[in-house]
């Protein structure tokens, strides 16, 4: 099985330009591509390192990835998936986040002996003229063809801004540059990018006489088709402080039955063989494989190390319900109501159960306890005085719990 081959059967390629020339390049190991992160926060997530994880998958066949980081883009905002126009950052905010994003690149990609770039767009787009820049390249884009675009499509009911709509011409900008400066042949990224990355081969192609590649990436998307990744509480971090290695794996571990092998093929290093031996378990078996997903991802993010450490702790918890490595969250004031905080509110805010309809499923399907209580219904409230003095233990289902305290100092 080629490179390119296994992408497929993984199911990680969308769409292509031109499929031979493609995996010709990518299998012989001719691929100068790049895949642009742009800083919307100081930390990587899990659309992130599916990114990261095909780019390492090319690299170790001999193929050369550029980290594109979007110092300059990143003052727009890309517009694509997005109802609202994004928050505008100062450009210290937008250099501090590019630095932290590519400290977390390094923990993946290979920079060593030119074996990949990481460069900032900024280094282009922050000093263009733009009277100049709008009569060189302005000719190239049709209204009409941008204004079709999908990334533009979801914007264009709550209105568009200028400022947005801009994105599509300089992500075009950003291809061309790098084709110059870096030989740079092929640009692979989400497949709701698709708009934007046709538009800088055919911006290549006008300017240049030279011809460009694009490859998509299959979005994660879970069984009802939203994007995976997301908790009550926010995305699913890489970086160990905004969600920790425990749950991290904890979330990995819970994906529905009907996920797992999915994650395995777009996510892991496993080889396929095994992975299609795991697609044929089920019941209780198939709990091995989500064990084997959540180790696996927890290792490539945190460490081996700190994979054994939190599948340690994970058991631990199943086996007698406590652990001092527990996840603990903190109640503040402005969780109580009258001097009560309700149960359903506190399995939201735990983040054990994503809205108040899934903890009132969890607590009819006999799936919820509170320091060894079960629930039976949705009324119970607690006073400030029941999380004193060591909090209460929150359990969802065999193997979710939280350790609930209070805090109303903030």
């Amino acid at each position: 099985m080629t490179l390119y081959e296994e992408l497929k059967a993984r199911g990680l390629i969308a769409q292509v330009t031109n499929e031979a020339e493609i995996s010709e390049m990518i299998n012989t190991g001719k691929a100068v591509f790049y895949i642009g992160i742009d800083p919307t926060a100081d930390s990587m997530h899990v659309g992130h390192f599916m990114v990261l994880s095909f780019m390492k998958r090319l690299q170790m066949a001999g193929n050369k990835p550029i980290v594109l980081f979007g110092g300059g883009t990143g003052m727009i905002g890309d517009p694509s998936g997005k109802s609202d126009l994004r928050e505008l950052m100062t450009v210290e905010k937008i250099n501090n986040y590019c630095d932290c994003l590519k400290k977390q690149a390094e923990k993946f990609i290979d920079f060593s002996d030119d074996k990949a770039l990481a460069v900032n767009n900024a280094d282009w787009l922050r000093d263009i003229n733009y009277i100049d820049f709008l009569r060189e390249y302005g000719s190239h884009f049709s209204v009409n063809r941008m204004l079709s675009a999908e990334c533009y499509k979801s914007r264009m009911e709550k209105g568009l801004s200028f400022l947005e709509f801009n994105y599509m011409i300089l992500q075009s900008y950003d291809f061309y540059e790098l084709f110059k400066r870096y030989g740079c042949n092929m640009q692979f990224g989400g497949d709701d990018q698709w708009s934007n990355m046709l538009a800088g081969t055919e911006l290549i192609r006008r300017k240049l006489g030279e011809d460009a590649h694009v490859l998509t990436i299959t979005l994660l998307l879970n069984a009802e088709g939203d994007k995976m990744g997301k908790t009550a509480k926010g995305a699913v971090w890489l970086d160990p402080n905004r969600t920790s290695p425990y749950e991290f794996y904890q979330y990995w571990r819970n994906v529905a039955d009907s996920e797992v092998i999915n994650c395995l093929k777009l996510l892991t290093f496993l080889p396929m063989e095994l992975i299609w031996e795991m697609d044929t378990w089920s019941g209780e078996k198939l709990n091995g494989a989500k064990e084997t997903l959540a180790f696996e991802l927890t290792a490539l993010i945190h460490g081996t190390e700190t994979a054994e450490q939190v599948h340690d702790t994970s058991k631990e918890i199943f086996k007698s319900g406590a652990s001092a490595d527990m996840p603990t969250v903190f109640l503040s004031e402005d969780d109580f109501t009258d001097g009560f905080v309700d149960i359903l509110t506190l399995l939201v805010t735990s983040g054990l159960c994503q809205s108040k309809g899934d903890a009132r499923r969890n607590i009819e399907q006999g799936g919820v306890e509170a320091d060894g209580i079960s629930i039976t219904g949705f009324s119970t409230k607690y006073p400030p005085s029941a999380f004193e003095p060591d909090g209460i233990t929150l359990k969802r289902g065999k193997k979710n719990f939280r350790k609930i305290k209070i805090n109303l100092d903030n």
